[in-house]
């Protein structure tokens, strides 16, 4: 028997491994693995394009400085057919003005390739106005051409300025003078972010940090380390410098001189409130935002004063319960000056604090276009609208037990039937406490045994008194038997810094 098994099994094709199961398995289509995963949401978001902005472009590029204007400029060429070509003519004539020969090279193939489609009639998806606006060059017939020469030239002489601050670092390293040593990296740092290197840009300033002498030197290089991270969006890293620098005694002391001092803290707000956006935290944003002072806010290289308006109003808007809206943003004093410079934002606040919901979703629908148009506000700006919508709603319900469909639609400018999907989503995850008469359209508000509540309640305190009692007996019987562990050093220590401390 044997015998005639393995000779079956010689026989059979695939053999054994086929008959144990050994088949080739069905292949499967699998996504691939992305690294960059988390930010495929925003990615996805960001496919969009912008018909009709009413965004003042010359006076917005003026807001900026350095690599901000540049990466703003791109992603309004990117994302608004009808301000491309504009903008990029301004973000070349700014390049021409840095060591970015690469960055210029390809602004200019983006130029060319978007005037070539318009001149050929391929660019569909561009309005008449962008057709208009290549044809007579914003005013100019002729486009920039590209001036190979200049970038030659432009990189030789980058080239000359790394070797020379190379060798005074050199220079400064054989000295062993810790300050020209650290200037020195920050001098190198300075030329690779006019160069576009953004990677070296960030070792020469984190390479500083080993040779600061003081608290303000420190800050100094959070400060360049928090910029480049945010050109590189690596907001993890901002977040860690900001804390580090706000951790610095010099910083935390006021040792610096008062208007210096307030101009530093405003732009580490700034840069902590754009990492908390970036990172999804809108209430921390909105704090740091609302902590910023419009006379010191002096930050072109990251964010506008009008920035600084609209994230931190529109994260408040998205976040705050309506005494909180009141006190923190629309009667703040430092931040009302913010909002100055943003009349149609202020009237939104005051909107929806005045429960005009109707009039509040119709004014931010008329700024969405313009601030699609930002580069860091733009991924998070349809979830910021549901969650005021939302809060809206929740508001609008709050002091009723029962509240007429109909009515409602109408105040949040929406169908009954599209109003009956945005509550049921609200009930579903307890935002509203209630239930809905599909038949009456009607919106009734939970029943709450109120006597049952407060019982229950009285129980939990009664729970918790006794626990609390429990801990107070336990530790007097354990001071009374001495069996507590002490160390008489570390107390007379601590007894001693908070006598000096107090003193």
């Amino acid at each position: 028997k044997l015998i005639l098994l393995d000779s079956l099994l010689q026989e059979m094709p695939g053999g054994l491994q086929n008959m144990l199961g050994g088949i080739e398995p069905m292949q499967v289509d699998m996504p691939e693995e992305n690294e960059n995963e988390v930010g495929g949401e925003e990615n996805e978001e960001q496919s969009y394009i912008v018909e009709n902005p009413s965004l003042d472009l010359e006076a917005t590029s003026n807001a900026f400085t350095g690599l901000a204007k540049l990466y703003r400029l791109q992603f309004i060429a990117d994302h608004c057919p009808c301000y491309r070509v504009e903008a990029l003519k301004l973000a070349i004539g700014y390049c021409q003005n840095t060591f970015n020969t690469v960055l210029y090279q390809r602004l200019h193939r983006q130029l060319a390739e978007c005037v070539a489609g318009t001149a050929n009639g391929q660019a569909g998806a561009v309005p008449d106005v962008a057709v208009g606006a290549a044809d007579q060059g914003m005013g100019e017939r002729s486009l920039p051409a590209l001036d190979l020469n200049w970038v030659d030239t432009r990189n030789k002489k980058a080239q000359m300025k790394l070797e020379k601050l190379d060798n005074d670092l050199k220079n400064y390293k054989s000295n062993s003078i810790k300050e020209s040593i650290r200037r020195g990296h920050d001098d190198l740092g300075d030329h690779f972010l006019d160069s576009g290197d953004l990677a070296n840009a960030l070792k020469c300033y984190s390479r500083a940090r080993d040779y600061c002498t003081s608290g303000k030197h420190v800050v100094s290089m959070c400060v360049n380390v928090i910029k480049v991270s945010v050109y590189l969006q690596n907001w993890s890293h901002v977040i860690s410098y900001v804390n580090k620098a706000l951790a610095t005694p010099d910083l935390n002391d006021g040792n610096l001189k008062s208007t210096e001092h307030l101009t530093m803290v405003t732009r580490l707000k700034c840069a902590g409130g754009l990492a908390d956006l970036m990172t999804r935290k809108y209430s921390a944003a909105a704090k740091q935002f609302l902590g910023a002072s419009l006379d010191h806010c002096e930050c072109p290289d990251l964010v506008s004063p009008n920035n600084v308006a609209i994230y931190g109003g529109l994260t408040a808007l998205a976040t705050f319960d309506r005494s909180e809206l009141h006190k923190q943003v629309i009667s703040s004093a430092q931040f009302k000056l913010f909002l100055e410079l943003e009349p149609q934002l202020r009237e939104v606040l005051q909107c929806f604090y005045d429960s005009r919901y109707g009039q509040c979703l119709k004014l931010l629908e008329d700024m969405k276009d313009n601030l699609l148009l930002d580069i860091y506000l733009a991924p998070h700006i349809n979830t910021l609208f549901s969650m005021i919508r939302n809060r809206g709603l929740v508001q609008y319900f709050s002091p009723y037990s029962s509240a007429d469909l109909n009515k409602m639609a109408n105040s949040f400018n929406t169908s009954v039937s599209g109003l009956e999907n945005e509550l049921m989503k609200l009930i579903l995850d307890g935002s509203i406490q209630g239930r809905i008469d599909s038949h009456n359209k009607v919106l009734l508000a939970q029943d709450v045994d109120q006597r049952s509540h407060t019982f229950s309640k009285a129980v939990e305190m009664a729970e918790l008194y006794q626990r609390r009692a429990r801990m107070l007996v336990l530790r007097s019987a354990v001071l009374r038997a001495n069996i507590s562990v002490k160390c008489p050093a570390r107390d007379q220590q601590e007894h001693n810094n908070y006598s000096n401390g107090a003193n």
